[in-house]
């Protein structure tokens, strides 16, 4: 982990030394694409750790844990379904693919449903531990 925050700082460095905007923007891209990879390595490392803590704590959590990540799969399936996809209002340049669109749209709506649910989980939350301290 340690490596990781290392590099990241170098790039970080990197970008500063050389200018965000020197270069075509390589800093620029550099940093995204490094943020793609701690973002990705982040989600993986959370699946495969909660996977294997799980299993040897509880084996038959195992069920349990795919359950949710078949909710979660079927979450996005039902988002990315009902996004439309409609072109960017006002965009000066070249508009982005049909897919991109698309896919902006479904974690759009991904992002309100996990939203909601965190909101209707709070008020939940607080309902039941009002009534269990009656």
């Amino acid at each position: 982990m340690l490596v990781l925050i290392l590099i990241s700082v170098a790039i970080l460095v990197w970008g500063f030394l050389t200018g965000f905007e020197a270069n075509d923007a390589k800093a620029v891209e550099t940093l995204l694409y490094w943020a793609y990879i701690m973002i990705g390595f982040a989600i993986f490392a959370c699946i495969i750790i909660g996977l294997i803590i799980s299993v040897s704590n509880n084996p038959k959590s195992l069920i349990k844990y795919g359950i949710v990540l078949a909710g979660a799969a079927v979450l996005c399936l039902i988002s990315f379904a009902i996004a439309k996809g409609n072109p960017a209002h006002g965009l000066t340049t070249e508009q982005p693919s049909a897919m991109t669109l698309k896919l902006t749209d479904a974690l759009l709506i991904l992002t309100g449903i996990a939203g909601a649910g965190a909101i209707l989980s709070i008020i939940i939350g607080e309902i039941v531990m009002a009534v269990r301290n009656k």
